[in-house]
């Protein structure tokens, strides 16, 4: 009780069903030890990933209207991914509420980066049945949204291949060109190797399953080059 109402004093909320709120930290690990029947927060996490999805979605949608739709897409993951949701959960201190089995216990269940990061989308589909919308976006513009500057400023929203063009074009006032060196395998399993010129000079190599991954490989060591020389 002590650490949920410590929670409630860092969200600046007082609950209105304690026990919903609990349900958000029930790892399913930890059923097949529980004394009563209880409910995992699977389906609270669940519920919370869309209501997070709409949040940010409908926040960068007004923010930022000079972005395409594919840059508010790669904008969403980049402040949705595991790792930030999971850093923002230590922030919280979340770890300390979860009941988990002792074998995820000793595992390093607490401080597990995707676990962490599922019980913080769990909280928030909790919060959404406890106080309605308008107060979980509150709590997002507080713990969530200001990460946005972050990201990009350091253009993390960004894919390889996105950045390396900007960055030849801005450069040399020509676009990097990708080209097919090498196909192995048979049809179900081939294995593409891409490289990626800047005028008559190979600047990176990558291998993928397919065209777009082995392209992106190649950017990424051809970005690594580019700022080395």
């Amino acid at each position: 009780m002590q650490k949920l109402a410590e929670l409630s004093k860092k969200l600046n909320i007082t609950f209105r069903n304690n026990d919903l709120i609990r349900e958000a930290f029930v790892h399913r690990s930890y059923l097949n030890e529980a004394k009563t029947k209880i409910s995992s927060n699977e389906r609270l996490e669940f519920l919370g990933d869309s209501i997070l999805s709409f949040l940010v979605s409908s926040y960068l949608f007004k923010h930022y209207p000079q972005f395409s739709e594919g840059e508010l897409t790669n904008l969403r993951s980049a402040v949705v991914k595991t790792s930030t949701l999971a850093t923002i959960s230590q922030k919280l201190k979340l770890g300390e509420l979860l009941l988990l089995s002792h074998g995820e216990e000793e595992g390093g269940g607490r401080k597990n980066v995707s676990i962490l990061a599922d019980t913080f989308e769990a909280l928030i589909g909790a919060l959404f049945l406890d106080q309605g919308l308008e107060t979980v976006k509150k709590i997002l513009e507080k713990l969530l949204f200001p990460l946005f500057e972050e990201i990009l400023k350091s253009k993390a929203y960004k894919d390889a291949k996105s950045i390396f063009q900007e960055v030849v074009q801005e450069e040399v006032r020509i676009s990097p060109v990708y080209k097919v060196i090498k196909e192995k395998g048979p049809d179900h399993a081939k294995e593409f190797t891409v490289g990626v010129y800047v005028g008559n000079t190979l600047w990176g190599t990558g291998v993928g399953k397919n065209k777009q991954e082995g392209e992106m490989q190649a950017a990424k060591a051809a970005l690594e080059k580019w700022r080395q020389k």
